[in-house]
């Protein structure tokens, strides 16, 4: 890997040189429509930094192997290099165990395996499961299906109209039938973020007033007792320290290509005893230890949950990225993104008409908006060719768009990377653009 050392200068709250981090980031200093690019879609996906693109290559062009089923030179080298990556996770976000850590196609496919492993096994006709108002969704369908096919009923989390949780009206969706709550750690569309470890402790107080069931977790030997909790942390983890032991959740999701990886790779993260109980979510290789037209012995963990080939170089430059991030530090990208966000949403706000969806306390670099009279989209459009790249739509929240009775919203969602220059003339661009809009 190319080494480049990333310059850091005192503030009052965080150590970030932006216009050091901004070389490391080759996609920032092309041109769109003639213009330099200011990249504000973040949410959707973020940009890679040099020192991933470096590790990807040099992959292909040094280590390039299966992994698991080899024993010459390259493909020991590749499965050293793809474990060492799940041990990088495992300690990003602080995991007990490296076989906890699954990789995954994305978070997508993590909450798909989840409803599918989870589902097949615990969850029965008449049993609720939870999500929230403003679930992607990625963590509203899978969940809807599998109430489908099993007959169970699917609750959901009211907001108020900052856009944050009620949870009060959450403790009274709990029942003796809560089998799963499933919730986002941070909103893709408002920014808020949820107070996930106070909702995981609020199930597991519910678990304990079951019978015979002290912190909810599931029994190594099977038999689901009290509700399992599942966090989306897509739009957390590239913003916020993760610590899964700390929240105590069962399950927790998130994707490479949101945290400076490359797309295509994801990781659940599940407690070692209710992965060990639960059943496989597909069949192939690398997933069994011996197979018999009679019979199958499915692998151990984390093995067990990864059929096939796996996408090697993803999970190498996830754990890439996650050395990248914790070189920055997470807290000096917390900080300085949350001046970004700040500074933002003050610029905006003087804007005439301007309406802003999502005004939650607790809120990530994200900046959702409406200005009256105007359509998101022609607001999207126009700024384009200014060089400017925001999100317009309904962000796969389309639940959440109808409890604010609008059509979507545009949005603009920071990283690290990106500076206050770059938002002065967001706005100079958008003023621009309303005008002609008129």
């Amino acid at each position: 890997m190319t080494k480049k050392t990333t310059t850091v200068e005192a503030t009052t709250t965080y150590k970030l040189n932006v216009e050091e981090v901004r070389k490391d980031f080759p996609i920032l200093h092309r041109q769109v429509n003639g213009k330099p690019l200011v990249y504000f879609d973040n949410g959707a996906t973020s940009q890679k930094p040099q020192q991933v693109i470096d590790v990807i290559n040099r992959y292909y062009q040094h280590e390039n192997s299966n992994i698991h089923r080899g024993i010459h030179t390259l493909s020991q080298e590749a499965t050293d290099a793809y474990e060492k990556a799940r041990t990088t996770v495992q300690q990003f976000i602080n995991a007990q165990h490296n076989h906890e850590v699954i990789f995954t196609s994305g978070t997508t496919g993590s909450i798909n395996l989840v409803a599918s492993s989870f589902g097949k096994k615990h969850i029965q006709a008449g049993d609720e499961i939870i999500i929230s108002t403003m679930e992607h969704h990625s963590n509203i369908v899978p969940w809807q299906m599998l109430c489908e096919e099993k007959g169970a009923i699917l609750k959901v989390i009211p907001i108020n109209e900052k856009g944050e949780l009620l949870l009060d009206e959450f403790k009274k969706l709990l029942s003796p039938k809560t089998k799963l709550v499933a919730v986002t750690h941070v909103s893709n569309t408002l920014g808020t973020i949820n107070p996930v470890k106070e909702i995981i402790q609020l199930v597991r107080q519910h678990n304990s007033t079951l019978d015979g069931n002290v912190g909810g977790n599931i029994p190594p030997s099977g038999g689901q007792r009290g509700a399992v909790i599942l966090i989306d942390g897509a739009q957390a983890v590239p913003h916020t320290k993760v610590d899964v032991q700390a929240l105590d959740c069962d399950f927790y999701a998130f994707s490479a290509h949101k945290m400076f990886g490359p797309t295509g790779v994801g990781i659940l993260y599940g407690k070692e005893a209710i992965l060990n109980e639960l059943p496989p979510y597909q069949g192939g290789g690398d997933m069994i230890k011996t197979v018999t037209f009679e019979k199958t012995t499915y692998n151990e963990l984390p093995h067990k949950f990864e059929a096939g080939t796996p996408n090697i170089v993803g999970g190498i430059g996830l754990a890439a990225a996650i050395d990248y991030m914790n070189h920055i530090g997470i807290a000096n990208i917390e900080a300085y993104e949350h001046e970004l966000l700040n500074y933002a949403t003050h610029k905006i706000k003087k804007i005439e008409g301007v309406r802003i969806i999502g005004e939650a306390a607790n809120k990530a670099s994200v900046l959702s908006f409406l200005v009256d009279g105007t359509h998101p989209s022609d607001i999207g459009m126009i700024i384009d060719k200014l060089g400017i790249a925001i999100r317009t739509g309904h962000h796969c929240t389309e639940p959440l768009m109808n409890r604010f009775n609008i059509p979507g919203t545009a949005r603009a969602s920071f990283a690290f990377y990106n500076t206050k220059e770059e938002i002065d003339t967001f706005i100079l661009a958008l003023e621009r653009a309303l005008k002609m809009l008129k």
